[in-house]
């Protein structure tokens, strides 16, 4: 196999927003048998993009990956192997990869979340974790990397990482329960450190070139922000939405999205037994700590 494409080419869907930065990135790896990473949302205009792009280069669409199953990353695939006839590939579907504790959330029903979701979503072939595919270009090995969305892939490529939306060099990533797990996502924090990675490429903004410095700032802003909400739960009870009110300094184009952020952290504290509601967990139940009873 010839040495890796190291700079992949990159494809800006015109999808800006608080949540996605500039747009998502659309990665194109190999030059003959070109992957298709994050084929992004459905706009006929970005898809023109793509497969002009291809055309430039002289090849074809060989393989078309998805880091997971949202909005501004998957419904694109679909059509474009319509297309060109190259495979989807991903963890699963939009209901694959979910933790446990967020299943049994899911089941009761109450939680709320769920934003942004592509529920038609299904690969044509499912990727396990350490699952490789190559061609005579490039080699790529999925890694699971849930935590932001249970069916969420990152993509080894040498020493580069193709990471979805666990990591973003400009913002924290939302994690929004039953389908975001903060325990999960913790985890693929460390996943990613540990493979010691020379560049991190996120599906939002451009490349991370200190993955190991990126990596650990994240975590201790969770860990953090984990603080903060328990210090808040001290000064008086509160719902997710209240205390994200308290905590966040943000417009109101972004408190929904914080207040699903905290409620990630209220559900790991649950869990560890260190706040607690009263009935049902739902997106408004009212938290307190353990020494403050109700």
């Amino acid at each position: 196999m010839s040495s890796p494409e190291k700079d992949p080419r990159v494809v800006l869907a015109p999808n800006p927003s608080p949540l996605t930065g500039p747009g998502t990135n659309t990665f194109l790896l190999g030059r003959r048998e070109v992957a298709v990473i994050d084929p992004g949302p459905d706009m006929a205009g970005h898809r023109e993009a793509i497969l002009a792009e291809v055309a430039r280069g002289g090849g074809r669409i060989s393989h078309i990956f998805v880091t997971h199953a949202h909005l501004d990353h998957s419904p694109g695939a679909r059509i474009l192997a319509d297309l060109t006839g190259a495979p989807v590939l991903a963890f699963g579907d939009a209901d694959s990869g979910r933790s446990p504790a967020m299943t049994r959330l899911l089941e009761q029903g109450e939680i709320g979340g769920g934003e942004g979701i592509d529920r038609a979503f299904s690969p044509d072939i499912a990727l396990a974790d350490g699952a490789g595919v190559e061609t005579a270009e490039w080699r790529l090995e999925a890694l699971h990397t849930p935590g932001h969305f249970g069916n969420h892939l990152s993509f080894i490529h040498g020493d580069q990482v193709f990471c979805g939306d666990v990591v973003l060099g400009w913002a924290s990533t939302l994690i929004s329960p039953p389908d975001g797990d903060l325990a999960d996502y913790m985890r693929s924090l460390a996943k990613l450190d540990a493979l010691d990675a020379r560049r991190l490429l996120p599906a939002h903004g451009a490349p991370i070139e200190a993955p190991r410095n990126r990596l650990h700032e994240l975590a201790r802003h969770r860990r953090a922000r984990t603080a903060q909400v328990l210090a808040a739960l001290r000064e008086s009870p509160g719902t997710a939405g209240e205390l994200a009110k308290r905590i966040y300094e943000v417009g109101p184009e972004l408190i929904q999205a914080a207040s699903r952020n905290v409620l990630a952290h209220l559900v790991a504290l649950g869990d560890l037994g260190a706040v607690h509601n009263d009935g049902n967990l739902t997106e408004n139940s009212v938290f307190y700590t353990s020494d403050a009873r109700m």
